[in-house]
């Protein structure tokens, strides 16, 4: 196996009495879309900017593409991208100028032209930063990212205050990023974004890290229990229903043309339902099967909503 490309063990961050990043362990393979999820003051942005040498440790080892951010911060800065929340640029400063900024500050730097193309700025290249929607703020601020061709990149709440369409656009970017096998570490406040995008997740909270897994492997782990809704064309017959596995509470409606099943494990007792009322002879109109989401999970280890 390749090195991973982030990895820290025991780091920690101190401001004076405060400790805010609490000795947390990690490693973020390559090629891997990594997310970081916790509220407000859990420690996030402060991990973050330690892997991006923006901030020094205060304990702890960390690399990042094999390199200590923050004892080798020019040989790091050349292969990561970094995007933040809000990018802030002088307002007469035209697109074309700051892609021709940034690129100064690399060694290597891809053709902007094409970039700008890439994320639909080509028209708005001669359009000072002022005179740009949200949305194209926030995709100059992914070419920004994106100039030096870097082998990770660090998104920080990328989505954040953008209309739905403009989140939808510039979450397809992310995808596009994936599947150029791109290592991306990232914060988010929308949980729909973190199981759509994200191969795993660490939820931090208070400094340390609770838990951390595939969005599903955290859902499976849950106590929140999933459920099963199925719709019949007939009525059930009269009698005891079966005591289908891994089912723990089972309500029939009053027709009895409804069953809602919850289970600790849905796929196995939804495959046993529809044997037994297949069994029967019954027609099934309609299956709805609801697993604990992610923001189930958070809520349960962390007692808070992701924006708290």
């Amino acid at each position: 196996m390749s090195d991973p490309a982030i990895s820290a063990h025991g780091l920690r961050k101190s401001y004076g009495s405060l400790e805010a990043v609490k000795g947390i362990d990690f490693e973020v393979e390559a090629g891997e879309v990594f997310g970081l999820l916790g509220p407000n003051g859990a420690g996030k942005t402060t991990t973050v900017e330690i892997l991006e040498g923006l901030r020094p440790r205060s304990g702890g080892e960390v690399t990042v593409l094999g390199f200590d951010p923050e004892r080798q911060k020019q040989a790091l800065k050349d292969r990561i991208g970094v995007c933040l929340q809000a990018t802030n640029l002088p307002d007469k400063i035209k697109v074309h100028e700051a892609l021709e900024l940034f690129g100064s500050f690399y060694t290597k730097r891809v053709d902007g032209d094409a970039l700008l193309r890439r994320l639909q700025l080509w028209e708005k290249r001669e359009a000072g930063y002022a005179t740009l929607s949200g949305g194209q703020k926030q995709r100059l601020a992914l070419a920004l990212a994106l100039i030096n061709d870097p082998q990770m990149l660090f998104l920080d709440e990328p989505t954040t205050g953008l209309d739905p369409q403009v989140r939808l656009e510039i979450r397809d970017l992310v995808e596009e990023l994936r599947a150029e096998k791109r290592t991306i570490l990232m914060t988010t406040h929308y949980i729909e974004e973190a199981e759509r995008l994200c191969d795993r997740v660490a939820i931090i909270d208070d400094g340390v890290i609770i838990a951390i897994g595939s969005p599903r492997e955290l859902q499976e782990k849950s106590a929140t229990q999933s459920s099963i809704d199925i719709s019949l064309g007939q009525a059930l017959p009269p009698g005891e229903l079966p005591a289908w596995p891994e089912a723990i509470r089972t309500i029939v409606s009053e027709d009895r043309r409804r069953i809602s099943v919850s289970s600790s494990r849905a796929a196995k007792t939804l495959v046993e339902m529809i044997k037994s009322i297949d069994g029967q002879g019954l027609e099934i109109d309609d299956v709805h099967l609801n697993r604990p989401t992610l923001e189930d999970v958070f809520i349960e280890l962390t007692g808070k909503r992701l924006r708290d």
